[in-house]
């Protein structure tokens, strides 16, 4: 298995992942690692029908996204990993799973939260888990779409918040 892509995109499975990132990287396989999606039926239902057929889909806790990505079923897959934030990247990540860079697209804004681009809105937690995550050797990068300049996210937070 090769994880060719790992993104946190709030939105998880969208037009923007399936149309420009799925082809960008030749991704033949997405896990989305969310315990909250993972047990609504509703959202994988949505989720399972915007993927295309030539795509496997795989939504799981992040317990099972572990078990399925050390599985023989995705051996010689080209895997695009989401998240939903930074925790789960982070408790991924520490639960084994290495990927080299982590792409962050779309970080939504809420409260408590201060907006860094027009995608990306962070809070302290955030900032902290991205810190842990980089201290292991990720490399961590905003980049929307593939059309768009990779800026570090010290990059991003240093021009401070809007």
């Amino acid at each position: 298995m090769s994880i060719v892509l790992a993104r946190i995109d709030s939105r998880l499975v969208h037009g923007q992942v399936l149309e420009a990132w799925v082809p960008h990287v030749k991704a033949d396989c997405i896990v989305v690692a969310n315990d909250e999606v993972a047990g609504v039926s509703f959202q994988r239902a949505v989720m399972e029908a915007a993927v295309p057929s030539s795509i496997k889909l795989v939504i799981g806790t992040l317990e099972e996204a572990v078990r399925i990505l050390s599985s023989a079923e995705l051996l010689k897959k080209r895997v695009l990993l989401l998240f939903s934030n930074s925790e789960d990247a982070l408790e991924l990540r520490q639960l084994g799973v290495i990927y080299d860079k982590l792409n962050l697209g779309n970080m939504h804004s809420s409260s408590g939260k201060d907006r860094y681009s027009c995608t990306i809105a962070l809070d302290t937690e955030d900032i902290h888990n991205l810190q842990k995550i980089e201290d292991q050797g990720v490399s961590i990068v905003c980049q929307c779409v593939p059309a768009d300049r990779e800026r570090t996210w010290h990059k991003l937070i240093q021009t401070g918040a809007r």
